[in-house]
């Protein structure tokens, strides 16, 4: 198993980096563009020379069948050493003249190789008649030779270029282009490298934040990112994620703590009431039923409790997408079913325009406990609860509020009574977790809105929150 390991081990990838990616992609661009210039160049520059050669060589050929077929010209003519005989010996251009027989009467420089068809022109009765070779070995340099018939068999005149050296040159040409290729290679892969190492640079610091949250899952780390483009804008999206998860987390460890501290004063009543349960032959038929009734109570708060805490932590991730809706709709829904339950009146109205965009089961989630916590302090009371839906309060705001004739709230719990499991003083003594109006809280924020209640005149409470305000 060992032995596989290690196999497995020596087998796997080596992770490459981004900045090595991108420099030797850089660099690879940069050759392939530089190779194919440098052989489209070399390729247009050598076409060029050799077509330049060419014409050039063809010219002087030209000029002197001209030449022999407008005057008529002996050897003599062509000789070195006649005045005047630069005018059929360009730069670059050797000459020779034959005689009659086709032997050589003035040699050039160096001597040219006489063939039978040269000797065959020199016979020749017309003048400027020409045969041309290609390719000619003279010495350890390459010649091409054309000769030109001086016609009624007086001979003829050898013209020669040289083209080796233009191949010399142009093979140093080539030499000196992949030599500047080579440097622009070279060049773009030190370039890229250092653009990489620029453009990365950010990227790295991100890659070893998330490292760091992954290896200390600490999620206050700072990103110190900055920039306006693409990378600026991931490293403040990552730190706002960051900021959110290390919130997400505050407030489960929150909502465990708080959770905990709710849970042992049931529990522990519990407790007490079921070692009581093991006496219970020896309690009177009085205490008997106290005793039922306590632990009856006691587990209905205790499942309440459980159930609001599942809700609570819903409303936290709820998944569920978000749509058009209608909150009249879903208020008529809520007020019908709290009707049922609690027997009591309630009022619904409704004004304006009360879509909007939200997650249906928990805004129903949320005016259900409204309307449960307003029946909850107003038990006796003969009014009616008023629930009010209205919209737009501002555009694209809907309100939705809980009127009740209630004992009303305290001026110093109007602020606190949306925190995690607070309770009045007055209000103690009746069933409830604490946690209705902490998830009507979270709903409306998650809506872009917010909570509020205040005290209604006359006596009572109006308790609401707005949607879509965000």
């Amino acid at each position: 198993m060992g032995r596989l390991r290690r196999m497995l081990a020596r087998r796997r990838p080596k992770l490459v980096s981004l900045r090595t990616t991108f420099a030797i992609s850089f660099a690879a661009v940069t050759a392939a563009v530089a190779i194919l210039v440098g052989i489209v160049s070399y390729g247009s520059a050598a076409r060029l020379v050799r077509v330049d050669q060419q014409s050039v060589f063809s010219q002087v050929v030209q000029d002197v069948r001209d030449e022999v077929r407008q005057h008529r010209m002996l050897p003599e003519d062509f000789s070195s050493s006649r005045p005047g005989h630069d005018l059929v010996r360009p730069a670059r251009t050797d000459v020779q003249v034959l005689g009659a027989q086709g032997q050589i009467v003035d040699h050039g420089d160096p001597s040219l190789p006489v063939t039978s068809h040269d000797r065959s022109m020199a016979l020749t009765r017309t003048a400027g008649k020409a045969v041309e070779h290609k390719d000619v070995q003279v010495g350890d340099d390459l010649y091409r030779i054309a000769t030109v018939s001086l016609g009624d068999g007086r001979g003829a005149v050898q013209v020669a270029q040289e083209f080796s050296d233009t191949e010399d040159l142009l093979r140093t040409l080539q030499q000196r282009t992949l030599i500047l290729m080579a440097a622009v290679v070279v060049a773009a892969g030190l370039f890229g490298w250092w653009l990489a190492r620029r453009i990365t640079r950010r990227l790295v610091v991100l890659t070893n934040a998330a490292e760091d949250v992954a290896r200390t899952r600490r999620l206050g780390i700072e990103v110190p990112v900055a920039g306006l483009d693409e990378v600026g804008r991931l490293g403040r999206a990552f730190d706002r994620m960051l900021g959110r998860l290390a919130q997400s987390e505050e407030d489960q460890r929150r909502l465990v703590q708080d959770a905990g501290h709710e849970l042992r004063t049931p529990l522990t009543s519990l407790r007490t009431n079921i070692s009581l349960l093991r006496r219970i032959d020896e309690l009177p038929p009085a205490t008997r039923d106290d005793l039922v009734a306590d632990l009856t109570q006691e587990a209905r708060e205790l499942t309440d409790l459980v159930n609001e805490l599942v809700d609570l932590a819903a409303g936290q991730s709820d998944t569920e997408p978000p749509q058009r809706v209608d909150l009249a709709d879903i208020a008529e829904d809520v007020v019908g079913l709290a009707a049922r339950r609690t027997g009591r009146r309630i009022v619904l109205r409704v004004s304006g325009d009360t879509t909007t965009d939200g997650r249906p089961g928990m805004l129903q989630r949320a005016m259900s406990n409204l309307v449960e916590n307003a029946a909850k302090f107003d038990r006796a009371g003969q009014a009616p609860i008023e629930v009010h839906v209205m919209g737009p309060a501002r555009p694209g705001t809907v309100r939705v509020e809980v009127l009740d004739r209630g004992p009303g709230i305290a001026e110093g719990d109007l602020i606190r009574i949306f925190d995690r499991f607070y309770r009045a003083a007055d209000a103690r003594s009746l069933p409830g977790s604490g946690l209705g109006l902490s998830i009507v809280r979270e709903v409306a924020m998650a809506h872009g809105g917010a909570p509020f209640a205040y005290r209604r005149e006359g006596g009572g409470a109006v308790i609401g929150f707005t949607v879509g305000g965000g």
